[in-house]
């Protein structure tokens, strides 16, 4: 009986975690098998799926009809979701670079009130994680498989300053002190300078 009970509530808690998610279909295409008869016409999907909260995956399916190649693909990007850190909740910690086949594309943290200055395949990943600060660029291949692939290569590269302090074994304040006074005293010595 009680197995039963957790059953139930494994399942509650797995659709509590379904509804704040973001589904965006990024590419549909038409594919065909030649077969005996002629060909046979299938379709693919590449959907991204996100909470808006750091959280992101993708998924490919294919099936004979468009809901059903949607409905895998949902499927397989629920279950390759990444956590990615953030800033604030709204912007890249650093800038980044991805790479994947001819697909190259970069990541640049961003000041508040920027906005997502992504296209296309890009930019529906940087949305569904919930970034609401950040300039991506392209470079090399338009296809939205290659461009998707390589943009979770450059979030993936993500580390957060605790992430950063916790494999040195410093604290979190040591590491971002650093960073500031590095950028205080930069200045006076450029005016001693000139």
């Amino acid at each position: 009986m009680a197995r039963r009970n957790e059953d139930r509530g494994g399942r509650n808690r797995e659709e509590e975690r379904d509804s704040d998610i973001v589904e965006k279909l990024v590419h549909i295409n038409r594919v065909a098998a030649t077969v005996k008869g002629g060909r046979r016409f299938s379709f693919a999907a590449l959907m991204v799926v996100g909470d808006q909260k750091g959280r992101v995956g993708f998924g490919h399916g294919k099936a004979r009809e468009v809901p059903e190649a949607i409905r895998k693909a949902t499927e397989e990007a629920k279950k390759s979701m990444i956590r990615v850190p953030l800033r604030e909740s709204r912007t890249l910690h650093h800038d980044g670079a991805g790479r994947w086949g001819a697909g190259k594309v970069m990541v640049r943290a961003a000041p508040p009130g920027t906005g997502v200055i992504a296209g296309g395949p890009m930019r529906a990943v940087l949305e569904t994680l919930g970034i609401q600060d950040v300039v991506g660029k392209s470079v090399g291949s338009s296809n939205p498989y290659n461009m998707v692939r390589a943009t979770f290569e450059a979030l993936k590269a993500q580390s957060s300053p605790r992430q950063v302090a916790a494999k040195r074994g410093k604290k979190v304040s040591d590491v971002i002190g650093r960073r500031a006074d590095g950028a205080s005293a930069a200045p006076p010595a450029a005016d001693a300078e000139g």
